[in-house]
């Protein structure tokens, strides 16, 4: 399996787990590099992105399921909401409008990641039948239907947050995806998965899900991030806040929840692709900047969405962590977030995360 490289500047053919050159053309990201200026005192971004388009985040929540009484009674820590303990699962972020606000940055800086696309993966036209795993928001399977009338959208997730008001060929339904698919073999033409580190103690089994019920012919995309921020100028100093509180949280989380939140350093998408029996795998790895210091005017803007939706929400992202990993309500929590805030804001720290999408075929041809 080849990695493809996120320094060239100009799109390049992948090559595929056979060694077969791909026609299929995927954009590759400029090289990482600070700007000047960012080399200077370490002010504020500037507030210019605060209004990102957030706008679904405050709809009201609905589900195409019956809604019982169990699946409504949150979690609640230390005020913010978590999904119902009904699931097995024990998600790491809140469920509530702050965390879904940040959902929605999200899916906008990754979309400009890739060029102004919300998928790589080489789906026909025709596409009729798509599965959007842990839809959060909902944001990725409304802008898809609206991309693709024709299809049939269904988004999954453990809480019933998506907007009421959304394109007529999408429906939500509340699932765990940790547990058996209820859906019959070959049923989606395509299948799409998005950041769920720190949620998947198997990543075998989800992909076999996966591939069980995508047709023959059909493809399945995952999108998985490592959560540690790096920096290759080191300027992340040992003692910053990134360092002591950020990356030494999601470290340790992962050894006390037994789930990884380093998903690309420990390789899983790829060996579970492989180990389900899909072919034709690609795998795109990509570094997003946290802040407006490259130089690259795309990547800049990129990183002035990630730094706003880690400052809308670094709470979200680190409250049940911090919980897990030093104790329910121990002491300097608080001081930390400060010192993290300001940190995401210092344009002398040339921080950014990594992202890998791989997508694979179900072996078999697609029914006419």
């Amino acid at each position: 399996m080849a990695d493809q490289p996120s320094t060239s500047a100009a799109a390049a053919s992948p090559t595929s787990a056979g060694g077969s050159p791909s026609a299929h053309v995927v954009p590759q990201q400029v090289e990482l590099v600070a700007a000047p200026d960012s080399e200077g005192p370490g002010d504020d971004d500037d507030d210019a992105l605060a209004d990102s388009d957030s706008a679904l985040g405050d709809d009201a929540a609905s589900s195409t399921n019956s809604i019982t009484a169990s699946i409504m009674e949150y979690r609640t820590i230390q005020g913010r909401t978590y999904h119902s303990e009904k699931h097995n699962s024990k998600y790491f972020t809140p469920n509530d409008e702050q965390q879904l606000q940040s959902q929605d940055i999200t899916h906008h800086y990754l979309t400009l990641l890739l060029g102004d696309k919300i998928f790589l993966a080489p789906i026909p036209d025709n596409v009729e039948k798509v599965l959007d795993i842990g839809t959060g928001s909902g944001i990725w399977a409304i802008d898809f239907a609206d991309q693709y009338p024709n299809a049939e959208v269904i988004g999954t997730d453990l809480s019933p947050t998506q907007p009421l008001w959304v394109p007529p060929n999408v429906k939500f339904e509340l699932d765990d995806c940790t547990q058996p698919w209820t859906w019959q073999d070959g049923t989606f033409d395509f299948v799409h998965i998005r950041y769920l580190f720190g949620a998947i103690a198997d990543w075998n089994e989800l992909f076999r899900q996966a591939y069980r019920v995508t047709k023959p012919g059909g493809w399945v995309q995952s999108c998985e991030a490592d959560a540690e921020m790096l920096s290759d100028d080191n300027t992340i100093a040992p003692d910053s806040s990134i360092e002591l509180f950020w990356n030494m949280l999601y470290r340790s989380a992962g050894k006390k929840l037994g789930v990884t939140f380093q998903p690309i350093q420990d390789d899983v998408q790829v060996k579970a692709f492989e180990a389900a029996g899909f072919e034709d795998i690609q795998s795109y790895t990509y570094k997003f900047p946290i802040g407006g210091w490259p130089q690259d005017k795309t990547l800049q803007e990129v990183g002035q969405y990630v730094q706003l939706t880690m400052l809308n929400d670094v709470e979200g992202y680190t409250l049940f962590l911090w919980n897990t990993v030093m104790g329910e309500n121990a002491p300097g929590y608080q001081e930390f977030l400060a010192y993290m805030r300001k940190d995401l804001k210092n344009k002398r720290i040339h921080s950014y995360m990594k992202c890998r999408y791989v997508f694979g075929r179900k072996p078999g041809t697609a029914s006419a």
